[in-house]
């Protein structure tokens, strides 16, 4: 089915989000899939082929969750194209207009299977009925530690002898490579250096490394973190390993789970404090239940238990998480932190990490029209993916 929409749309009366401040009332107008035009207070409005009205509504560059296995009762380990799209209508519903789908380690028949429905889901989404774009895929290990394997199934962790590891995992032939690896495995900063090389973007999780050794990483072109603190050597005053560093280097960014569970609201005030809001990155973590509510899921093949929001596998491990990345904001902004520093970490700065910073990721003239816009509840009233309304509440 063909997206149809106008040619030009305006957005008035919204709040806006802009970067670096706020204008308490603006509008702007939209160019097929372009942001052409921001408009202060007017009376009188550019013609237009749609008009949306925003009073009471504050509009944010949409969000880019670029950590996420799922929702809805969609696996990215099992989905088809199909299951796929289905997830990107309710992500664009829960205002996430750009996504990177995140396998876990498994076996390679089913990687392949999983990577060909990204696929036919990044060639498919231009011309089908509007949802939240896949921007690539995340491979959340199979390169890491297993002393740190959170609810990864350590039967299919590997260590990295030669780049023909690399070249068994499949990638779509379009959108972004992530990997999130430990580089204190065998081969790790090896690894490191041959994703480098084939323009992969390196996240470091589910670590014990020290110091040298995540300097060593950083050498070979590290410079990103996975759902911070969790699935990683905890602070210790004595032997600083993989929280110290990312703490204490401001050119590295991290990534982490804002929804109370994963990190502690003191925590979550606390990171915000100290790393800011320029290094900081957004993710659900969510898995296959998330959307579903409380229950028992057989997910990656065992039974994951929801209750009261926190999921927990056989062993007693959370198992990912199940919001959406608008809870996150929700949570963040709760704890005092503005929306301009919000913004940064659920938009700017994924797009950022992704190198689409040019394309996408705040609301100014010439960038995608990749909007969301909240009430003052902070839920999702309205979605725009490339211009075309993909969710109006």
């Amino acid at each position: 089915m063909n997206g149809s929409h106008p040619t030009t749309t305006l957005l008035r009366n919204a709040r806006l989000v802009l970067p670096g401040r706020i204008a308490e009332e603006g509008s702007l107008l939209i160019n097929k899939d372009l942001i052409v035009r921001l408009l202060g207070p007017a009376r009188d409005f550019p013609a237009s082929d749609s008009v949306i009205d925003l009073s009471g509504l504050t509009l944010f560059p949409g969000f880019i969750d670029i950590h996420i296995h799922g929702s809805v009762g969609v696996d990215t380990m099992q989905a088809g194209a199909d299951d796929l799209y289905k997830l990107s209508q309710f992500l664009a519903r829960r205002g996430v207009t750009g996504w990177m789908p995140t396998l876990v380690p498994g076996p390679r028949e089913q990687y392949a299977s999983a990577v060909r429905a990204i696929e036919q889901l990044i060639l498919d989404q231009e011309s089908e009925l509007p949802g939240a774009r896949a921007l690539g895929v995340h491979y959340e290990g199979p390169f890491v530690n297993s002393a740190k394997c959170g609810a990864l199934h350590q039967d299919h962790f590997r260590r990295f002898s030669n780049p023909a590891e690399l070249d068994s995992l499949p990638v779509p032939k379009q959108g972004f490579k992530l990997m999130t690896m430990a580089p204190e495995i065998e081969g790790g900063i090896e690894l490191v250096r041959e994703l480098s090389t084939r323009k992969w973007i390196t996240s470091i999780g589910h670590t014990c490394a020290g110091i040298n050794v995540l300097d060593q990483a950083y050498a070979a072109g590290a410079r990103h973190m996975t759902h911070f603190m969790n699935a990683m050597a905890p602070f210790d005053h004595r032997s600083p390993g993989p929280v110290a560093w990312g703490l204490g280097r401001d050119d590295v960014t991290c990534d982490f789970i804002a929804d109370g569970i994963h990190l502690d609201p003191f925590v979550l005030r606390l990171l915000a404090k100290l790393k800011g809001s320029n290094r900081l990155v957004l993710i659900s973590d969510a898995i296959a239940a998330a959307g579903k509510g409380d229950g028992e899921y057989d997910i990656w093949g065992e039974k994951i238990t929801v209750k009261n929001g926190r999921t927990s596998n056989a062993r007693g491990s959370i198992a990912g998480s199940v919001i959406s990345l608008v809870d996150a904001v929700k949570m963040m902004l709760s704890l005092g932190v503005s929306e301009l520093e919000v913004a940064r970490m659920a938009a700017t700065n994924p797009a950022r990490l992704l190198g689409i910073q040019n394309e996408c990721g705040t609301i100014e003239e010439g960038k995608r029209a990749d909007l969301v816009a909240l009430d003052q509840e902070g839920s999702v009233a309205l979605t725009l993916v490339g211009g075309v309304v993909a969710h109006h509440r």
